[in-house]
């Protein structure tokens, strides 16, 4: 049968088990949006572009899913480049398919003509052009399985309108292929020994401890890793990405590492003879000093990706392939352990750095604290901005199942939070997701409450408002005298208000009782919601590592 080749897109999507995608209309993507009008695929409509892939990506990560956005040529595909690369770096399968100038104006600087594949060559897995309509079903089929194997990452199709609306024969995907076993993984003779090189080494270990990265949320690992960790009896430390993956009320877990880590976790990294990482790229928010990050220590380093071994961290035994299947030979292969002396020293650790008691102040600290409490055990996602609310979170949030933390790592996207909390409600309707971002991320994205309230999503978005940008404002206090060139907003915002417009109902809280109040009456509301946390500008993240540093080398701050 003969279809168009928007609706070729559809049928392939469809055939994909795509229910849900996210967009914004214009010219060039018309015939695309007047298959769309059939009703088959359920379109979410936000306010930006930049709204929607951070949707698809916040989708993407709560489901395990492929995420698929949709824009037209132009500013809405240029739009995309910010979402593309946040995706890149942490990881996050999506499909993304842009409008593009009919064929016969390519290369002519047409009206919003640009050269999208060109653009995000560098940050997506791979891009396609199409030029004939006839290669539709098999390029977006293509892209479904580059986007979700191995490494995932996103995929790029830019569609010419003419193509979108010329005739070609459609096949369905016969069943065989649909069904056709995908690559499977074995284990070669060379890495076969690498794990018994590994095994040897753990079973010798004083001090061993396991890091944990976004690697065993997307390899969906977790099982095989709490596995191992338990018959090793080995501490477990994350990275900011690898949240979730091991429960954070688990008695082996330490807590996050890196340049806001906890101080029992990163001192039990540089304490360690061996260190196992699992799914992490050890990228220098986690290292430190990278030169000096292995020293005195033996480096077990297990990763899809064989170019992130030694590219940061030289690795003794390097572990490339399918993170599951090597932790689980890894697991059949070890004895069980018992390093009882090197535990001694980290309760030690545990008990001189728990956490003090925070006052009767309204803190960040203080309201993520009792945030965790109140959701322990439940249904909730958590999604958060970038900034110092994030790296609050990540230390005091009780993240305890895997894709339940949704976070910009490796590009650090302030605008992300929101649009990417609406993705994961969308995707996880069962449960029910807590966005935590700044003030000044909130500014950026904030319009996408409207898309909140015209889905009636159940968000609960909490705003940490210190009136300052607030990490940059800490880096110019601790770095650059106090100097704080452009980092404070004195002019005050209307939090309260700005939800009201969108028919959201807001609520200021300034003390502790007045939070408590607003989150309870949230919780049990079904509709979305805003909490304005105001905070005293001065407050700073801590702990904090000294620049390029060990990390046992902390900021007296």
């Amino acid at each position: 049968m003969k279809i168009s080749g928007a609706q070729g897109i559809i049928e392939c999507l469809l055939e994909q088990g795509v229910d849900t995608v996210f967009g914004y209309p214009g010219g060039r993507i018309l015939p695309l949006y007047d298959a769309i009008y059939e009703g088959q695929i359920r379109h979410i409509l936000t306010v930006h572009e930049q709204g929607a892939i951070h949707a698809a990506d916040g989708y993407a990560r709560a489901s395990g899913k492929v995420g698929v956005c949709i824009a037209t040529s132009g500013p809405g595909a240029t739009n995309l480049v910010t979402g593309l690369a946040n995706a890149y770096l942490d990881s996050v399968p999506l499909v993304v398919i842009t409008g593009q100038v009919s064929t016969d104006l390519i290369g002519a600087d047409a009206f919003q003509e640009v050269d999208i594949t060109g653009i995000t060559m560098p940050i997506t897995k791979h891009n396609f052009l199409v030029k004939d309509a006839a290669a539709l079903p098999e390029i977006m089929r293509f892209a479904f399985r580059i986007a979700s194997s191995g490494r995932p990452g996103p995929v790029l199709i830019d569609v010419p309108s003419d193509i979108q609306m010329a005739l070609f024969t459609f096949n369905k995907e016969e069943e065989q292929e649909k069904n056709k076993p995908r690559f499977q993984w074995e284990l070669s003779e060379l890495g076969s020994s690498l794990i018994d090189k590994a095994v040897a080494v753990l079973e010798a270990a004083k001090q061993p401890v396991m890091i944990v990265g976004g690697g065993v949320v997307s390899s969906g690992a977790y099982e095989q890793v709490v596995a191992l960790a338990e018959k090793m009896n080995v501490p477990v430390v994350s990275t900011l990405m690898g949240l979730g993956s091991f429960s954070s009320e688990h008695p082996l877990f330490l807590g996050l590492t890196g340049m806001h880590g906890h101080k029992r976790a990163n001192l039990a990294v540089h304490g360690a003879d061996v260190v196992i990482a699992i799914g992490s790229r050890f990228n220098d928010r986690v290292t430190g000093n990278k030169f000096k990050y292995a020293e005195g220590k033996t480096l077990i380093h297990i990763d899809v990706d064989p170019a992130e071994l030694d590219k940061n961290v030289s690795t003794h035994i390097p572990l490339a392939g399918d993170v599951k299947q090597l932790v689980t030979t890894l697991y059949e292969r070890m004895e069980s352990l018992n390093p009882c002396l090197w535990w001694k020293v980290i309760q030690e650790w545990k008990r001189e750095f728990a956490a003090k008691p925070d006052g009767d102040v309204l803190s960040a600290p203080w309201m993520l604290k009792q945030v965790a409490e109140r959701t322990k055990g439940k249904p909730f996602l958590f999604a958060t901005d970038v900034g110092q609310h994030q790296m609050w979170a990540a230390q005091n949030l009780h993240i305890e199942t895997p894709r339940s933390w949704i976070t910009s790592g490796g590009l650090g996207t302030m605008g992300f939070g929101l649009p990417a909390a609406i993705g994961a409600q969308i995707a996880m309707p069962a449960k029910r997701v807590i966005a935590i971002v700044g003030d000044g991320g909130m500014k950026m994205t904030g319009c996408e409450l409207f898309t909140a309230a015209s889905q009636g999503l159940p968000l609960i978005t909490i705003i940490v408002d210190n009136s300052s940008l607030g990490m940059v404002r800490q880096l110019q206090q601790l770095f650059y005298k106090q100097r704080y060139s452009e980092s404070l907003l004195p002019v005050p915002m209307d939090f309260v208000c700005f939800a009201k417009a969108f028919g959201i109902e807001g609520t200021l809280t300034t003390t502790q009782e007045e939070f408590l109040a607003a989150f309870s009456a949230a919780v049990e509301s079904s509709c979305p919601r805003v909490i304005i946390v105001k905070i005293p500008t001065e407050q700073i993240v801590t702990p904090m590592l000294k620049p390029n540093s060990p990390l046992d080398t902390f900021m007296d701050i």
